[in-house]
């Protein structure tokens, strides 16, 4: 059975209601752990390489595996499972997961997706979906919640508040025979998942004499990384040609020619 195979076809809001429990003593506990991809977002990548007290490279290099989706042609990032038969989550025991108060948003959802359309305005909109898998005993406690509710009690709410900017990058769509180049691709990887180095990038390059970012704001980036990962989607916005999201200085060609 696939994991699409496993959701239901009934399309949800957040007032809509679940009943569902999951505890250490359910006899399916950390079943759902296993032979799963996990797609990450920046925030999930923050959370995890602090939770680990990883650099940025070191937690891409050692935790994650690295697509192109076909779609689009821009880079994904997957959670690097067990290389064994069950495909189990690095991070999960016997006894649960080892970095649970910082797990990726997929994780804390679950069994609740989220799927996200564009509207014929440009504006996106989310829903939500149920994932019953024929493993999972958490659907027979009598626990009621709303996906309102669920979301609060797993704390997502804020991941995707930092990352809602991002999201519609994801949705975006090749023009027939204009996929990204390789160039491309790896400003996106870097401002996207590699908060480092692109904190590097914008520091120790011209990036700053190109650009003409408010004093504020580069005080910001200096320090803290949920600015840099929403300056990131700008950034990947002006390289892409989506929208004019940074504006150039009056001398910034000198600079480009260096």
């Amino acid at each position: 059975m696939s994991k699409m195979d496993a959701v239901v076809p009934t399309k949800l809001t957040l007032d809509s209601k679940l009943k569902f429990r999951c505890h250490k003593d359910i006899k399916c506990f950390t079943k759902c752990c296993s032979n799963i991809d996990i797609m990450l977002t920046p925030y999930d990548i923050l959370r995890l390489r602090d939770r680990l007290g990883m650099t940025s490279e070191e937690f891409l290099t050692n935790h994650t595996i690295a697509k192109i989706d076909e779609k689009s042609s821009q880079p994904i990032l997957l959670l690097q499972m067990n290389d064994d038969e069950e495909r189990r989550c690095p991070f999960v025991s016997k006894e649960g997961c080892a970095v649970y108060t910082d797990r990726p948003a997929n994780c804390r959802y679950y069994p609740v997706g989220q799927g996200t359309f564009k509207k014929n305005e440009g504006e996106i909109e989310d829903f939500y979906f149920v994932i019953d898998e024929p493993h999972c005993y958490g659907f027979d406690e009598n626990k009621t919640w709303t996906i309102a509710s669920w979301r609060e009690d797993q704390k997502v709410d804020k991941y995707d508040d930092i990352n809602k900017d991002w999201k519609p990058l994801m949705l975006r769509k090749n023009l027939p025979g204009k996929g990204l180049d390789e160039k491309k691709q790896m400003q996106f990887f870097m401002a996207s998942y590699d908060q480092d180095k692109f904190r590097r990038f914008i520091f120790e390059s011209n990036f700053l004499n190109i650009f003409d970012i408010d004093d504020e704001t580069v005080e910001k980036l200096k320090t803290d990384d949920v600015e840099l990962i929403k300056f990131g989607v700008k950034y990947i916005t002006y390289i892409m040609m989506l929208k004019e999201s940074l504006k150039l200085k009056k001398d910034a060609s000198e600079y480009k020619k260096k």
